[in-house]
């Protein structure tokens, strides 16, 4: 049940809004939609969500073309809205059973799906006020709630952090962390990198309508690099040939001393950067070192900068047009 678009194209007049979108969200997995104001991240999830059609391009929800079989998208997908809309005389248990009734699903079965829906999102204590008068952060966890009255095997989220308070935001990253791993195919668009990089699997970078990179954000050491921390850098530089062979590889796994570079930051302890590989590799030479007598205190992947770097990175090219 992915999301497969390929060449997407959408334009409002002369404006080019999408101009030619690749992307693909897996089962099991929390892909983020990243980019700028603008960029045409909205206007990618009004057609996944039947409510655009695109000028060009291919577009699979759930093995279904949202343009030929807009019914078949909808049963299959839960879409979260940036802007929520609600019926102003309703309450939050009446929201929530309007939609269950538009989807087929019978009173009984509708009830238990309520209950936990609203322990879910934490409204439980709400269920009989009135939605309009819930705070931004209450209306958009009713709106989470919405999006899966159905259990849908497909969500789409604009900006569902928006509003929310720290905690709700934690607990919606763990929702929706579960949910992924329950199997479920979920693309987010949010402006929040941190959290995306907490809560996601891959991000996709789009700018100018286009897709300009891709991230992973589920590979530690993915860089194959590690970061090493010890208590005395020259009794770390003394044991480097040591715990080495001749030719400069460990009689374990392989590594390259020469590789080895002290990260320039005036910080204790010293660190350094080191191009060890896999996991297996940097546990090799922590033994080793240890076993040399040399003090370590600290070792972690080194990343290449994380989704913020990846980002600015990406968008550069455009940044000065939008200033």
């Amino acid at each position: 049940m992915s999301i497969e678009v390929r060449g997407l194209r959408r334009s409002f007049g002369t404006v080019k809004a999408v101009d030619g979108i690749d992307l693909t969200a897996a089962p099991g997995e929390v892909t983020a939609l990243v980019g700028p104001n603008g960029a045409g991240k909205t206007t990618l999830l009004l057609v996944l969500a039947t409510l655009l059609a695109p000028d060009e391009g291919t577009v699979r929800v759930a093995g279904h073309d949202p343009v030929t079989a807009p019914r078949q998208v909808r049963r299959l997908m839960g879409w979260m809205p940036d802007g929520f809309g609600t019926w102003d005389t309703l309450t939050v248990r009446e929201v929530l059973a309007t939609v269950a009734a538009t989807y087929g699903i019978g009173r009984a079965a509708a009830a238990d799906r309520i209950e936990e829906l609203l322990a879910l999102v934490h409204l439980a204590d709400l269920h009989d006020r009135p939605a309009r008068v819930l705070s931004r952060g209450q209306k958009q966890r009713l709106g989470l709630a919405r999006a899966l009255v159905h259990d849908p095997d497909v969500l789409l989220l604009d900006e569902p952090a928006s509003g929310l308070d720290p905690r709700s935001r934690i607990e919606l990253r763990d929702v929706l962390r579960d949910l992924a791993d329950r199997g479920r195919t979920i693309l987010v668009s949010s402006h929040i990198l941190v959290e995306l990089e907490e809560m996601a699997d891959r991000a996709v970078i789009i700018d100018g309508g286009r897709t300009v990179a891709t991230h992973d954000l589920r590979s530690p050491g993915r860089t194959g690099r590690w970061l090493l921390a010890v208590l005395d850098a020259a009794a770390f530089e003394a044991a480097l040939p040591r715990v080495a062979d001749g030719d400069g590889r460990a009689q374990g796994p392989r590594w390259q001393p020469s590789t080895v570079r002290r990260v320039p930051v005036p910080a204790w302890p010293p660190t350094y950067e080191l191009a060890l590989g896999d996991p297996s590799a940097a546990a090799d030479l922590v033994a080793r070192l240890v076993t040399a007598g040399v003090p370590v205190c600290g070792l972690a992947p080194a990343t290449d900068g994380g989704l913020e770097a990846a980002y600015l990175s990406a968008t550069a090219e455009h940044e000065g047009a939008r200033r």
